[in-house]
């Protein structure tokens, strides 16, 4: 989800796989797990979105793409970054995977998988939108831009599917002046 514009050059993209079965031997060698995302830099290799975050953002200072190391801050962007990658995202999973947590057959209760994800979901980005009205920002930690930023909108695209009435659909204001999401 970054790009040259935030100050990640030099980079490509290859060999995506998607959540097809089934995995290729190739790619579980670089993630056991079998899911995205996965981000070889030479001979390192690297998986867990948050760990790639850190490590872009570590690596590319430049790029200022977190606040400083060891201001209030930088601990505040820890605990969102936690939070996108294993609160938001974890709950993403189940909504759109519910099938792998009941016995095959169980279409009923994949249902019910999917529409409790749903309302925790709204939930969650309800929590996104106080933290972007309370940082009175352009960016979801204020007036700076950090990798938060590109890793919540991903996420918010996530919901763009999800079944409700329009007049339900809430806006998340990301950085007004360039966009709005809306789930």
């Amino acid at each position: 989800f970054f790009q040259a514009e935030d100050g990640i050059r030099d980079y490509k993209v290859t060999g995506v796989q998607t959540c097809a079965l089934p995995i290729s031997d190739h790619y579980l060698r670089l993630n056991p797990n079998g899911l995205l995302p996965i981000l070889v830099d030479g001979e390192l290799v690297l998986y867990e979105t948050a760990a790639i975050c850190l490590h872009l953002c570590d690596t590319h200072t430049a790029a200022r793409l977190a606040p400083a190391i060891g201001s209030v801050d930088r601990a505040h962007f820890y605990k969102w970054l936690m939070w996108m990658t294993n609160t938001l995202q974890a709950s993403l999973l189940l909504y759109f995977y519910p099938d792998r947590w009941v016995d095959a057959g169980q279409v009923d209760a994949a249902a019910q998988i999917k529409a409790h994800a749903q309302t925790k979901i709204e939930g969650l980005l309800a929590q996104a939108d106080a933290q972007l009205a309370q940082s009175q920002g352009p960016w979801f930690l204020g007036a700076e831009y950090s990798a938060l930023d590109p890793y919540l909108f991903t996420l918010c695209r996530w919901t763009r599917g999800f079944n409700r009435k329009p007049a339900d659909r809430k806006s998340t204001r990301l950085n007004s002046s360039h966009l709005v999401i809306s789930y």
